[in-house]
């Protein structure tokens, strides 16, 4: 019965002993984080305003940019290229001469046509006096009837023939016209496909040279067809501003207007099409390029907006650090609601004046005290990084 006592006595004293090691430690560990926490120096931040501003509500796109007019210039005769008036890429006006054909083939046949015009106009002319001559005999009794109309129908023949030669002539002249080929539009000329001393052939492929005009140029774009209710509601041919970004390009975009709204939605796709004019006198578009387009609907006035940096992203959604009066820094959810540039714009949660921060984020703790660097301001906040196209709609 000894030996049992024994062994049920020693758990019971090492187990209050055990316990009291265990509370010592646990205590210890919070006594230390709390020094830790109490001894971390202030993290140094950047903070900018939250403001208030007008922002335009934008619908995003990529666009291709098409040229203007487009003309493929091909020969209306055959002939040999004999001359070319212009250079690659050259910019061409309406009217300037491009190529010359071959005219000596077209002079000869129009002057060709020209002498058979004479030859008829004499024989014409002749029978007309014969006709003439024959009705004063028919009156006079001194020949038929039937002689008289036979030379009067002769007349009436050989004037039609010189007729028929005026409209020969026309022609002739218009196949030698055609022998100068000159541009139809103010263009930039392409690729020569054709050099000099080719013959060519009336409407033939290839064609000798594209033109393309790039003052003014076309934007064409395509949107969701959920945005097509607000896009025909706002749209008057070249009221809607439209913004376009070369690619790589995030500030200083093109400016044009909306022209033209497809007839139809895409089924396969769900897409509608949009078009927009640019005068692009800078010629900052050129035909093919894809660019970042942004058309803007309307604005939302006095919106409350932040610098995209300072937006984070937690478990329970979107927050900023708010910088309180005694330099503590406050986690607060917000609700956005797009993005304009570099802006984020804000529904809940801020109001105009708050200071949130913008750089810094990661050595900050809610509640924890923080050491403002730099306040940015105005167009420091515009400038600030802000990757991507300024054309960001909400």
């Amino acid at each position: 019965m000894k030996y049992t006592f024994e062994r049920l006595l020693w758990p019971s004293l090492f187990l209050p002993g055990v316990l009291l090691l265990a509370s010592g430690c646990t205590n210890g560990g919070h006594a230390a984080d709390a020094g830790a926490s109490a001894g971390l120096p202030p993290a140094p931040v950047v903070v900018a305003s939250v403001e208030q501003r007008d922002i335009p509500v934008q619908i995003k796109a990529i666009g291709n940019v098409e040229a203007y007019q487009t003309v493929q210039i091909r020969s209306q005769v055959n002939g040999q290229i004999q001359k070319i008036f212009f250079k690659e890429g050259e910019d061409v006006h309406e009217g300037q001469k491009l190529f010359q054909l071959d005219k000596r083939p077209f002079q000869a046949d129009l002057e060709k046509a020209i002498g058979q015009m004479k030859h008829d106009q004499a024989q014409a002319e002749n029978s007309r006096i014969q006709a003439e001559r024959y009705s004063g005999l028919e009156k006079e009794g001194i020949v038929s009837h039937e002689q008289a109309g036979q030379l009067n129908a002769q007349a009436k023949a050989d004037a039609s023939a010189v007729d028929a030669d005026k409209a020969a002539i026309d022609a002739a002249r218009v196949q030698l016209q055609y022998t100068d080929i000159v541009a139809p539009i103010n263009a930039r000329a392409g690729t020569l496909m054709i050099n000099l001393g080719n013959l060519v052939k009336a409407n033939d492929t290839p064609y000798l040279v594209q033109l393309n005009q790039v003052t003014p140029i076309y934007v064409t774009f395509f949107v969701p067809e959920s945005n097509l209710d607000r896009v025909r509601q706002r749209f008057s041919p070249g009221q809607l501003n439209v913004l376009a970004y070369p690619k790589g390009q995030s500030d200083g975009p093109a400016e044009g207007r909306l022209t033209f709204i497809d007839n139809g939605v895409d089924t396969t796709t769900g897409m509608f099409k949009l078009k927009a004019t640019f005068p692009n006198k800078d010629r900052r578009l050129w035909p093919g390029q894809f660019v970042d387009v942004a058309l803007e609907l309307s604005t939302q006035k006095n919106a409350v907006v932040v610098p995209t940096k300072a937006i984070q992203t937690g478990q329970q959604g979107e927050y900023v650090y708010v910088v309180r009066a005694d330099s503590t820094a406050e986690s607060r959810p917000v609700k956005t609601v797009g993005v304009y540039q570099n802006l984020t714009v804000i529904s809940e949660g801020l109001k105009a004046g708050e200071s949130v921060i913008v750089n810094g984020q990661l050595r900050v703790a809610p509640n924890a005290k923080v050491v403002v660097q730099s306040t940015l301001r105005g167009a420091q906040t515009d400038s600030a990084a802000a990757s991507g196209p300024g054309g960001g709609g909400l």
